[in-house]
């Protein structure tokens, strides 16, 4: 068993709670399979030794391999349950047909947090977000009503929202308010230098009123803030080695149209401020996001251990960045939301 070492790490309260995360953490949605399992393993150490505490997974990752994978981690690493904060999120199901495989229904929400903790080998997750809002009728007094009772059932601490639109989350607390249900403390948001109006604009009123958490995914924009393809799109690489076909190949030639172009060039310059300050792309990027006082937390992922320590690193330089460097970066991105400026 690992003794927990904060080291320098910093600590966020999480919404409106009194749960407190690191505000980098670790996620398994592209890496954690059983095929590498080891890989998982020695990120999860490696996390730790950066005072890492916090640690998300979902239902859907892998098919459910990602939270098999997170659970034999988590045993075989024994850490004192007290020390580490663990998320899933419900919604998508995996290969299941029937028509209440997927969703926010309360049968679906209610067998499956029973499986997800069968899967993490879990007694209770500390948070379980509603991966996406459920569009297709359910009403949202049974999706709060459904949360509450995984709570209530102590299979969950807190739940938590992603992708939804601040109406969405504004209506869940609405309905917790008038029912004397619990609301959710936290999104789980997609939050990066080319993707900033939710985030920075549409969220900015639930900050004010419920001081609502955030759990960033996709900082790096899938890999183009690492400043890796600013010359194309080497081996070894997501987007290097894709096959035909496949859904990162679209993204591939997504990139490869002039209006990305445009965005790459973007960060070429940002690569320029980066090598002043002794740094990579992608801790700047993710430094800037740190920032933002909104974030509590920005969730990492790597295909390679050097490629996690190299993210984790970037706590260090965000306690460098002064206002003339946000500054810099703005300009550069130029694209500010008018409404909800936070910096």
């Amino acid at each position: 068993m690992t003794e927990f070492d904060p080291k320098d790490m910093e600590y966020r309260f999480l919404g409106n709670s009194g749960l407190k995360v690191s505000v980098l953490s670790y996620g398994g949605w592209l890496t954690a399979t059983e095929e590498n399992e080891q890989l998982t393993k020695e990120s999860f150490e490696e996390a730790w030794k950066y005072g890492v505490n916090f640690f998300d997974t979902a239902e859907v990752y892998a098919n459910g391999e990602c939270e098999v994978v997170f659970g034999k981690v988590l045993k075989e690493l024994g850490w004192t349950r007290s020390d580490y904060v663990l998320s899933t999120k419900l919604y998508f199901g995996f290969g299941e047909k029937s028509p209440n495989g997927r969703g926010l229904s309360r049968k679906h929400l209610i067998e499956g947090i029973n499986k997800s903790l069968a899967r993490l080998q879990q007694d209770y997750v500390d948070i379980v977000f509603a991966h996406r809002p459920d569009r297709d009728g359910v009403p949202m007094e049974e999706v709060v009503r459904a949360f509450t009772q995984i709570i209530n059932d102590g299979k969950a601490l807190y739940w938590g929202t992603s992708e939804w639109s601040a109406f969405e989350i504004e209506h869940a607390h609405h309905i917790a308010d008038k029912y004397g249900l619990i609301a959710p403390i936290a999104e789980q948001p997609q939050y990066n230098l080319f993707k900033r109006d939710r985030f920075e604009a549409e969220y900015a009123p639930l900050y004010k009123l419920y001081k609502y958490g955030t759990t960033v995914w996709s900082p790096l924009a899938s890999g183009i803030l690492t400043g890796k393809y600013n010359d194309g799109f080497p081996s070894g690489t997501r987007l290097g080695d894709v096959k035909a076909g496949a859904p990162s190949h679209r993204n591939r030639t997504l990139w490869e149209t002039p209006e990305k172009q445009v965005e790459l060039n973007k960060v070429r310059k940002l690569a320029v401020i980066a090598e002043e300050l002794g740094a990579t792309v992608g801790q700047l990027s993710l430094a800037f996001l740190l920032k933002n006082p909104n974030v509590t937390t920005v969730i990492t992922g790597a295909t390679k251990v050097s490629q996690l320590t190299e993210n984790l690193e970037a706590l260090k330089l965000y306690r460098k960045l002064d206002d003339k460097i946000v500054a810099r970066i703005e300009e550069i991105f130029d694209n500010k939301p008018e409404y909800g400026s936070l910096f």
